[in-house]
């Protein structure tokens, strides 16, 4: 070894037992009495050579690490982002100024029509206007921060907001922080004067806050200065919520034309939407991919609707008693090492799967093999993509997994689903019936037909057996997404850190053309099996989604809770959470729940349960109403009026209110109720009363729960 040898190359040889030969006769007998005391001692110990020689390898290791990261390395697994220094960013592809007139669609989505609909303006406003260059944007991800979506949205020239809305009027997911900067943010006065806009909003008449998400959002954006192009569309999905977007869409046109078009532009040739489909590819049994099956881990650290935790069941009892002609289920689901969390008061996300018999009529529908191994592509064989408009795929499967998890099988299908099925239907009379009910000529025969009588896809499909789409079509452009069932968490983490409560009534009901339907997720629920009866239990994907429905930080103020059936469901929870207080020495405020059901003997779901929080402090007052035991119904809003008095005392203390159920009728009926007590314990007139009752629910003294 010569002396120009790194020190490296000098331990390497000395631990190897290698003679070292020093070139340099002045250092030479320096170096060969180093090496030799050195090297006599690493002999003696030879542990001790080896752990200097790991520690040195180590130390290489992570010195190539740092410089391979810093040098823009990657890994596959994800981790936390150190703080980085700021650096300026070149302006993305889609944020260069080229010139061309620029719109943007923005969808708030909670089951993926407010974003089907932006896809279709997008794809037909693009086919319009072949100058202009159109983006679809998911309203969580325009912007990081509030301050992003006010720097963001100043820029805008012209936007369109299709905004649905859900619950108490509330926001969708994905839209929830846009619209809590856009209503709550500080006056900007008229910052928007250059935007030209137009809002579609998507909900149900039947409910409250129809459309509220829209027509606040179009309030506040013409006070701030923006433009209105088209009227607000109030899509309403009791009827025919597509006749709805296509008013709306038909209205906007000539305004889009005046704003974008140009002199000798060609003439705009009528659009035809072309029939979603995805490239499929079929595998051989022998070449099938592995099927991956759904591990109670998905790899990501957050559980959402996109990647949930599949947990098992632990426990199911029926909570009604056996004469009942009802059914409700309590189960529980197992969250032990998932990292999955949650609070009191939130709520739950179920993907169940759909039931063996609704998998069975479609596969004879299709007229295909169950086991037919597929994967589906939203681009062609070149990589180019297919459509905006095509849903997200799913994972390769067989058709019957792929029926069983992913298709909306019972709902009512959509006018495109019935232009798609005409598109595949051999009999030219079939598809001329299929293509007249989705027309404008149509309109009150669909509503009739489809709306009115609750037919189910599988029901039109049955009447139309010559429409034989293709897998392609089928999950592109006639089943819909099977989509995940909400329920209110009834339980609370500091009693069950590790499980998931949920209480379930069984949906089963005849429908107007005679067909038994049966809820997905609640038949799931009612004969789940779970790991205390056997340890091959059943599982389900879910997923934890916040909610603003929560306890007083002060456990002192007084609270009115008012939940028929299962509306108790998130009440138990709050009541669990206050008995873990008391039991740790906690002073506890006031609290009364008023609870309904028909009858004491049949449906007084967790009654026992509700004595414990009385007798423990937990629960102060609990006050039932029994709808079936008297000569008259007796619901909660009677027992209200009986104790109007008091409850106007403890809203005068500050007490919150909450209210849990049904969102069409006791809701309504509680919160006429709140208005006469506040107009006859506070000696108000009608118009006081109604202010006094929505600056509670402004103050967040007024919670609403509701479906």
């Amino acid at each position: 070894m010569s002396s120009s040898s790194s020190p490296f190359d000098l331990m390497s040889a000395i631990i190897k037992g290698e003679p070292v030969v020093v070139s340099d006769p002045a250092n030479a007998s320096a170096y060969e009495s180093v090496a030799a005391e050195l090297s006599s001692m690493l002999i003696e110990n030879r542990q001790f050579a080896m752990i200097v020689s790991t520690s040195i390898a180590v130390l290489i290791g992570c010195i190539v690490m740092l410089v391979w990261r810093r040098s823009g390395g990657s890994g596959s697994s994800k981790r936390v982002e150190q703080l980085k220094p700021l650096v300026i960013k070149p302006p993305r592809e889609d944020e260069v100024d080229d010139g061309r007139k620029k719109v943007t669609i923005f969808f708030g989505t909670q089951t993926g029509t407010a974003e089907g609909f932006a896809k279709a303006l997008g794809e037909e406003a693009k086919a319009r206007y072949e100058k202009t260059r159109f983006k679809i944007v998911d309203l969580d991800d325009y912007a990081a921060d509030d301050d992003e979506y006010e720097e963001k949205l100043k820029k805008e020239d012209v936007a369109f907001f299709f905004l649905a809305t859900y619950g108490d009027g509330e926001p969708t997911d994905n839209a929830a922080r846009f619209y809590k900067w856009f209503t709550e943010g500080d006056d900007r006065g008229e910052w928007l004067k250059n935007l030209k806009y137009g809002v579609f909003g998507l909900g149900n008449r039947q409910y409250e806050h129809f459309n509220k998400v829209a027509k606040v959002v179009d309030d506040i954006l013409i006070e701030q200065g923006a433009q209105r192009l088209v009227h607000v569309g109030l899509g309403d999905d009791d009827q025919c919520i597509e006749d709805d977007f296509t008013a709306w869409r038909e209205a906007l046109w000539p305004e889009l034309d005046t704003l974008l078009r140009e002199e000798g532009d060609t003439a705009v040739t009528p659009y035809t939407a072309a029939v979603l489909e995805y490239r499929v590819s079929i595998h051989n049994s022998e070449d099938a991919l592995n099927e991956k099956n759904l591990a109670n881990g998905n790899g990501h650290v957050v559980f959402d609707a996109q990647h949930p935790y599949r947990a098992n069941v632990t426990v199911r009892r029926e909570l009604h008693t056996p004469e009942s002609d009802r059914s409700c289920t309590h189960l529980e689901f197992d969250i032990a090492g998932s990292g999955l969390t949650y609070e009191t008061g939130d709520h739950v996300g179920v993907l169940s799967d759909n039931l063996n018999e609704t998998v069975e009529e479609a596969l004879r529908l299709l007229d295909m093999s169950p086991d037919t191994y597929f994967s589906l592509h939203s681009d062609k064989e070149d990589g180019t993509p297919i459509s905006s408009s095509l849903p997200p795929t799913f994972p390769p499967c067989n058709l019957r997994t792929a029926l069983t998890r992913y298709a909306c099988l019972l709902s009512s299908p959509k006018k495109s689903a019935l232009l798609a099925l005409a598109a595949h239907a051999s009999d030219p009379t079939e598809a001329e019936r299929l293509k007249h009910l989705a027309s404008p000529a149509g309109k009150d025969e669909y509503s009739k037909w489809v709306v009115e009588s609750q037919r189910s896809l599988l029901e039109v499909m049955a009447e139309f057996p010559s429409a034989k789409p293709p897998l392609g079509v089928f999950f592109a452009a006639v089943a819909p997404r099977l989509q995940p069932r909400f329920y209110s968490i009834s339980s609370s983490p500091k009693i069950a850190e590790t499980r998931i409560h949920v209480t379930c009534a069984l949906v089963y009901e005849k429908m107007p053309t005679g067909r038994i339907h049966k809820g997905v997720c609640s038949t799931w629920m009612k004969s789940a099996v779970p790991y205390e009866k056997s340890e091959n239990c059943c599982s389900a994907p879910i997923f934890v989604r916040q909610s603003n429905f929560k306890l007083p930080s002060d456990s002192k103020v007084p609270i009115i809770m008012i939940g028929p059936g299962t509306g108790l469901a998130p009440f138990r929870g709050f009541l669990q959470e206050r008995l873990a207080l008391v039991e740790s020495g906690v002073e506890l405020g006031p609290s009364v729940l008023f609870f309904g059901c028909r009858n004491r003997r049949m449906d007084f779901i967790y009654e026992e349960e509700l004595q414990t929080f009385l007798e423990s402090g937990a629960l102060s007052e609990l006050s039932v109403a029994f709808s079936r035991e008297g000569p008259t119904k007796e619901y909660v809003q009677h027992k209200m009026m009986d104790k109007a008095f008091d409850i106007w005392k403890m809203i005068s203390e500050g007490a919150y209110v909450y209210v849990c159920g049904d969102a069409k009728g006791m809701a309504r009926d509680v919160h006429r109720s709140l208005h006469t007590i506040a107009q006859e314990q506070g000696s108000m007139d009608s118009t006081k009363a109604e202010s006094f009752v929505k600056n509670l629910q402004m103050s967040g003294r007024y919670l609403r729960d509701v479906w």
